[in-house]
């Protein structure tokens, strides 16, 4: 007897955690999500900043379909001629400065981080690394050894390394680093699993300067910030500083599982010689990824998401106002709310569910929870949303 969705999720599925949120998605579309039941919930996740223009874009769809008509995979990625790749490459290259010039399409963001880091190896001949305390790379080993919590480290080691950390904006931490033996320094803008922190422009211009004076390659992991979620297409552009490696993921796809390392073309070509094959992955820049994600750019760019996305943040702060939040923080509709503990942040999660509102916690600030919506959402849904968030406190509060 066939198991329903949810019994053959817990009884055939990896778990990920002792308690998955397990909400059974039939559907989704713009700014919603359906469950079985036919219930509607606003999505303040976005896929965790994958959906910025919201869910099942008409465009998206028929990019999709299109390419689907054409072929599915064919060949190793950089092997063989494929117009949604290429074409994507040169879309993201118009719009990122003139250094940014040559991308490499993968499967992840985790994988274009581990794929940075081979190149800052390679290309510096050194093998050290730089990385903030706090900050989420990804899962696999090379991304893991950039993480600083032991919690989810130790039983994986031995690791990459060594690994410098520093703490976001801690300028004076930066003098105790020995520059001469790093490779490369990974930034995340704004560390989104550590409550959504901002870095400082003057936090950032220094690390610069030390990475020019030191022959060290500045890489920005804009895996979440990236495609209008800061106010931006990229939050780089608000520092005034370029990386040499520029590592995009989540919304690259445009709802596709898809990653890409951006550099200079002469840093690059490095993985095409001395050996052959530097970095090769089968299913990377997948042409039905590719053609998705194009397509979510054009949507993005026509409609200049990215102009609206301040004015929302801004009025997500002005109403979310109650005793029972500490704080809130972020850049662009990347924020969180901070409460006064993770047990609070427990409690209230599953009855923003209840009255329709989809959200979640943080790995490194547990005493916050996420509002991260599609850039579409409306005046109206914010202003609804916030509503049910401020009812929800009310209730705890009595």
């Amino acid at each position: 007897m066939q198991h329903s969705p949810k019994s053959a999720f817990f009884q055939y599925l990896a778990q990920t955690s002792p308690s998955p949120m397990a909400l059974e998605i039939d559907s989704a579309e713009g700014n919603y999500l359906t469950d079985r039941s036919g219930k509607r919930y606003l999505d303040l996740i976005a896929g965790i900043s994958v959906c910025n223009i919201g869910h099942q874009h008409p465009a998206v769809i028929a990019a999709i379909e299109k390419q689907i008509h054409r072929h599915l995979h064919v060949m190793v990625y950089g092997e063989v001629v494929q117009n949604s790749q290429s074409a994507y490459g040169e879309m993201l290259v118009q719009y990122l400065p003139p250094s940014l010039n040559s991308v490499y399409f993968t499967n992840s963001g985790a994988e274009a981080i581990d794929a940075a880091m081979k190149l800052a190896k390679r290309a510096t001949g050194k093998f050290g690394f730089v990385a903030q305390e706090n900050s989420y790379h990804g899962s696999t080993q090379a991304p893991l050894s950039l993480m600083s919590d032991p919690y989810y480290t130790d039983p994986y080691k031995p690791l990459l390394g060594p690994v410098y950390f520093i703490k976001q904006n801690q300028t004076d931490q930066l003098d105790t680093i020995p520059w001469k033996n790093i490779a490369a320094i990974i930034i995340e803008l704004v560390q989104a699993e550590n409550g959504t922190t901002p870095a400082q422009i003057e936090y950032i211009q220094r690390i610069q300067e030390l990475c020019t004076l030191n022959h060290v390659l500045l890489v920005f992991d804009e895996i979440q910030t990236g495609f209008g979620r800061t106010g931006s297409l990229f939050a780089f552009e608000q520092y005034n500083v370029v990386p040499d490696i520029l590592i995009l993921g989540k919304a690259l796809g445009g709802g596709m599982p898809m990653g890409a390392i951006v550099a200079r073309k002469e840093l690059m070509q490095q993985f095409a010689s001395n050996p052959i094959l530097g970095h090769i992955t089968t299913f990377g820049g997948h042409p039905v990824s590719a053609a998705a994600g194009k397509a979510a750019m054009q949507v993005l760019i026509d409609a200049d998401l990215k102009k609206s996305v301040a004015s929302k943040a801004n009025l997500f702060r002005e109403l979310l106002v109650h005793p029972r939040i500490t704080s809130i923080q972020g850049m662009g509709l990347l924020m969180s709310v901070g409460l006064s503990s993770f047990d609070e942040v427990l409690q209230v999660i599953p009855k923003f569910i209840e009255k329709g509102v989809f959200t979640d916690w943080f790995l490194f600030a547990n005493n916050r929870f996420r509002i991260c919506p599609p850039l579409t959402i409306t005046e109206n849904e914010i202003r609804t949303c916030c509503q049910i968030i401020l009812s929800v406190l009310d209730e705890m509060s009595k």
